[in-house]
């Protein structure tokens, strides 16, 4: 494997969580094929996440965590491992379209565009069903995001598991926002996820954000996807 950057801040980052006595309790790391990815390794990435467990995965723009919708404890340790606000927003990851209209509403026009880019590393919001719990949509605007990540990883562990994960990117404070080595990542995270999911290299550029709550897309944020439709 390549040798990546390897900013001085992660090396401070790793001085300051070894200071914390956050304990000797080391993540299980698991390698996978990022192409064609190992059955039993799936099943294992998937019974981990059934038991509650928080994972940390490659997507199609850099490695994330993950953890089922309704598990309030693994949401509450994503929380506190980024240092965000209460009632941050996480995405939604859907494996296909079908399943977005389960947990959003998508207008007929935003469904032909949605078809058109995705699976891609877009995000789109969308105003959410009643099968968002309310603490998981926008508080004003009831909406939610939603990905269908490209990234074969991914798409495996939403097929096997047969429901969405909430995801949110692997950034922690203290690390910069560069491209790291998967060691480095796996060191930042080690005591604080139950699986270190290793795919090798992924890109790290964030999703384009596309607003498709009215009656034409917006761009909230440019991103890896391409926007040359509007």
């Amino acid at each position: 494997m390549a040798a990546w950057r390897f900013p001085a801040s992660l090396q401070s980052f790793r001085m300051a969580r070894g200071s914390q006595g956050c304990g000797t309790a080391m993540t299980e790391r698991i390698e996978v094929r990022a192409a064609g990815p190992q059955p039993r390794v799936i099943s294992h990435i998937v019974a981990v996440l059934v038991r509650g467990g928080l994972i940390a995965y490659p997507t199609d723009s850099g490695y994330a965590l993950g953890w089922r919708a309704d598990n309030r404890k693994a949401r509450d340790r994503v929380v506190r491992l980024r240092q965000l606000e209460e009632g941050h927003l996480f995405t939604y990851c859907c494996r296909t379209i079908s399943d977005v209209s389960r947990y959003a509403k998508v207008s007929n026009w935003a469904h032909r565009l949605i078809r058109q880019l995705a699976p891609g590393p877009y995000t789109f919001v969308l105003p959410a069903t009643g099968e968002v719990p309310r603490t998981q949509r926008h508080k004003k605007l009831a909406t939610i995001g939603i990905r269908i990540p490209k990234h074969d990883v991914v798409q495996a562990i939403l097929h096997s598991i047969d429901e969405p994960i909430l995801s949110s990117s692997l950034i922690v404070p203290g690390m910069e926002d560069e491209i790291f080595d998967t060691e480095d990542l796996y060191d930042a995270v080690h005591r604080d996820v139950d699986l270190f999911v290793d795919a090798g290299h992924c890109p790290l550029e964030p999703t384009t954000l596309l607003d498709l709550t009215g009656e034409a897309p917006l761009v909230l944020r440019l991103g890896q996807g391409v926007v040359d439709f509007l």
